[in-house]
């Protein structure tokens, strides 16, 4: 292998260890913070030594040695240490061949799951919301600030900046690592709920970057879902965010064409569509309908999502349905994008004019100004209206907004296709 193939499978298998390696340094020397900076310290070795030595076999195993023996060296740096390092060397004494010690087995929680843990810690009650937000994404999504900014809809200053405070409120504070228990447990759910959708999104339509979707993102995101499903099984909201993602990874093999391109909703074959997936989705839905409250907003979202799964074939949706669920869902979770939705909801039951009507309403929404899919939403109803010039130029704001590599080109191509349709000469 070339050094860049090797660049390349670092990059990779970073991506995939990244959270898991993380989430079991922060369950030994309890400090997320201090967690990462060992992992990073994990990574910089890799990209030191595997240029020479190739991938090793286990290469998270590997990473997690590697970011045990910078952790050796700072508590032994640190007077306070000598208790961390006696636990240290202990655990390198009891190492497993899978990698896994008995030292790191015996401080699993009552779930099991490191993952889990470091989602519920991150998401403690002495951050604010946002902050809690984009710690997690950053710690379990393993996404870069550029990304979380984008997802909030913020800045990437603002987003360091939060990232940076977080870490140093739970390292000031010595925040347990662990899934809170009873009452603890019942006020950070609706925050860990929230990460846990917005990591699955970010899997599901990649913000920045040359991929339109990451799958092992969403991966990852469903598989705490699920846990979390059993860990609260009287929970609505949980059964209904696990319904939801449930759906739409059904779709996943149906989102990427031959060439890595997009395939919208519409135009998805949706014989590929995961049944299995849409099965699991939809019984999850029914558990969460069965619990008999009113229905919140991922329980709200995955009565629209199981709409579409219902339908064999595109024109078979039930567009009236799904208006009506997004009409409820924007009282009970009043945010723009939402709105937008609800327009193309609007559009497709009552006609592009009527979806325009809303749209046009968002577009001075301030929350919105640098959001790609407001322009993008508003340019393909103008054309379904045969305003091809606006449509075009409308597009070229979507695409100077848009992050994603596939995303900006499948909107210069509809850009190139509508100005022909208008009659626009092409420029030499």
């Amino acid at each position: 292998m070339t050094a860049s193939d090797i660049h390349r499978a670092i990059d990779a298998v970073w991506r995939i260890e990244q959270a898991r390696l993380i989430a079991g340094l922060a369950r030994i020397v309890r400090d997320v913070g201090m967690a990462e900076e060992l992992a990073q310290d994990a990574l910089v070795a890799a990209l030191e030594k595997w240029p020479g030595t190739g991938i090793p076999r286990n290469p998270g195993a590997w990473l997690m040695a590697a970011a045990k023996n910078r952790a050796i060296d700072h508590f032994r740096r640190s007077r306070l240490g000598e208790r961390k390092l006696a636990e240290f060397l202990q655990d390198l004494e009891t190492d497993q061949p899978d990698g896994v010690s008995e030292l790191e087995a015996s401080l699993d929680d009552d779930i099991g799951d490191d993952l889990l843990s470091l989602i519920f810690t991150a998401c403690h009650p002495l951050l604010p919301t946002d902050a809690r937000l984009a710690l997690t994404l950053r710690l379990v999504g393993g996404l870069t600030t550029a990304e979380i900014a984008r997802a909030f809809l913020a800045t990437e200053p603002t987003i360091a900046q939060r990232i940076v405070r977080a870490k140093r409120t739970l390292s000031a504070a010595k925040v347990p690592f662990e899934v809170p228990r009873g009452v603890d447990r019942a006020e950070r759910l609706a925050s860990v709920l929230e990460v846990i959708y917005l990591i699955f999104n970010e899997g599901y339509a990649a913000t920045a970057g040359e991929d339109w979707i990451r799958p092992q993102i969403a991966e990852e995101a469903l598989r705490v879902g699920r846990i979390l499903a059993e860990l609260a099984p009287q929970e609505p909201e949980v059964h209904g965010l696990v319904a939801l993602m449930e759906i739409q990874a059904s779709r996943m093999g149906a989102r990427v064409g031959p060439g890595g391109e997009p395939v919208l909703l519409l135009d998805q074959d949706r014989a590929k569509w995961d049944r299995i997936l849409i099965g699991r989705g939809l019984t999850a839905l029914a558990r969460a309908e069965a619990l008999g409250e009113a229905a919140g907003p991922y329980q709200l979202q995955a009565a629209i999502a199981a709409c579409h799964a219902r339908a064999a074939i595109a024109e078979e949706t039930d567009w009236r349905r799904i208006a009506d669920l997004y009409a409820v869902l924007v009282v009970r979770m009043p945010n723009p994008v939402v709105e937008l939705n609800r327009a193309v909801a609007v559009a497709m039951a009552d006609g592009p004019e009527a979806g325009l009507a809303i749209v046009d309403g968002l577009v001075g929404d301030p929350a919105l100004a640098r959001y790609h899919l407001l322009p993008s939403v508003r340019a393909d109803l103008l054309a379904r209206l045969g305003r091809f010039d606006e449509a075009a130029e409308e597009a070229g704001r979507a695409a100077d907004l848009a992050r994603n590599g596939r995303e900006k080109a499948m909107l210069l191509d509809r850009i190139a296709a509508w100005k022909q349709a208008a009659g626009i000469p092409h420029p030499d």
